[in-house]
């Protein structure tokens, strides 16, 4: 695999700088919320970068950077933190970067 090019803070991609990001989520289960704040963060610091959405299966919220799995809502039970997000965009470089911490979803009873 390609391993994942960091990138720099607003204002100072560099040319041929490229970030794809996929995220597949479960609409009946309500994610396309998440979905839409994790872009516009995303969006808000890297205004260049590529993010996409797709619909997945019951209980998914699964994250690619380039088409790694960085994040799967399905093995870690929750949603990824904003800020750990952020990172595992920017680097370090390596070639499997994962983001291993999560929040439980909100329920309300």
């Amino acid at each position: 695999m390609r391993p994942i090019s960091a990138v720099p803070h607003r204002g100072e991609m560099e040319p041929g700088s490229w970030v794809r990001i996929s995220v597949e989520y479960c609409e009946p289960c309500g994610f396309e919320v998440t979905y839409l704040e994790l872009a516009s963060t995303v969006k808000e610091q890297y205004p260049v970068i590529e993010i996409e959405s797709r619909l997945g299966g019951t209980g998914a919220f699964e994250i690619r950077i380039n088409g790694q799995l960085v994040f799967s809502k399905l093995e870690n039970g929750g949603f990824p933190y904003k800020k750990d997000h952020i990172e595992a965009i920017r680097g370090p470089v390596t070639e499997n970067p994962q983001i291993t911490n999560s929040h439980p979803p909100c329920v309300i009873l």
